[in-house]
């Protein structure tokens, strides 16, 4: 009985120093923010989903020959080809840029896989730009190319770029929205040290994300990361505030 009674007294001993030393920390806590911190800095984030409302899709052509002329000759053949296939999945003539025509020399190997002097042939090529608003036409045409490929044409096809052209309202609308995510999370943190939090000190915006709305990224602009993979995707901003804090 009587060690049972030690014991109880020392649990009672131990939780009577825990609670003063949790009551020395959160005191301590409240003081630093009323007297030694002034202000919180906080990051805001906010994101938005938003769709691409442009494309690029650029298709390389190519015509080969044992004479620059025979090169150009076949490249000037298949251009029309592949014209007349665009106008076919719905796209007009003026949607279409012609990039100018250029070659490139093909040489010979020797018998160890070494460059000769001797030309095996020449490979002319020329790039077709296509720029559309119909971003789901352009999706869909990706698929419908390889039809030329297999009859053989010789076609580079780059992957399109699905672009979103009002970035900049779209960055001014998640700043905004961010800006009030970081009040949010000053407030929380100014509750437990019992201060109020007052004006703006300063902002910094960070980087500003254009990502996959299935995740992942490819491309990096805007101060982050652009991707231009995919027609549907998230913008998303991240904020740094300072506010004063008051009791």
């Amino acid at each position: 009985m009587q060690k049972m009674s030690e014991n109880v007294l020392g649990l009672g001993i131990s939780i009577a120093l825990g609670l003063v030393i949790s009551s020395g920390i959160v005191s301590y806590t409240v003081n630093r923010i009323s007297t030694n911190k002034q202000s919180v800095v906080v990051k805001g984030l906010a994101e938005k989903p938003v769709n691409a409302d442009q494309a690029r899709w650029e298709v390389s052509i190519h015509g080969t020959g044992k004479t620059l002329a025979e090169a150009f000759a076949a490249l000037r053949t298949h251009r029309p080809v592949v014209q007349a296939f665009f106008r076919e999945q719905g796209f007009g003539d003026e949607q279409l840029e012609a990039g100018r025509e250029t070659f490139d020399i093909t040489y010979r190997l020797d018998k160890q896989g070494r460059p000769t002097r001797d030309i095996e042939q020449y490979v002319a090529s020329q790039v077709l730009l296509l720029t559309s608003n119909d971003v789901k036409l352009v999706d869909k045409t990706v698929g419908q190319i390889v039809a030329l490929q297999e009859k053989g044409l010789p076609l580079e096809v780059a992957n399109p770029e699905y672009l979103v052209s009002t970035l900049e309202k779209v960055k001014m609308s998640l700043i905004a929205d961010a800006t009030r995510n970081a009040h949010d999370r000053a407030s929380e943190f100014a509750k437990t040290g019992e201060a109020r939090v007052g004006a703006m000190k300063s902002a910094n915006q960070g980087a500003f994300y254009i990502l996959p709305a299935q995740g992942g990224s490819n491309d990096t602009e805007y101060g982050g990361t652009y991707d231009k993979s995919t027609i549907n995707k998230v913008a998303r901003v991240v904020v740094t505030v300072e506010y004063a804090l008051t009791q």
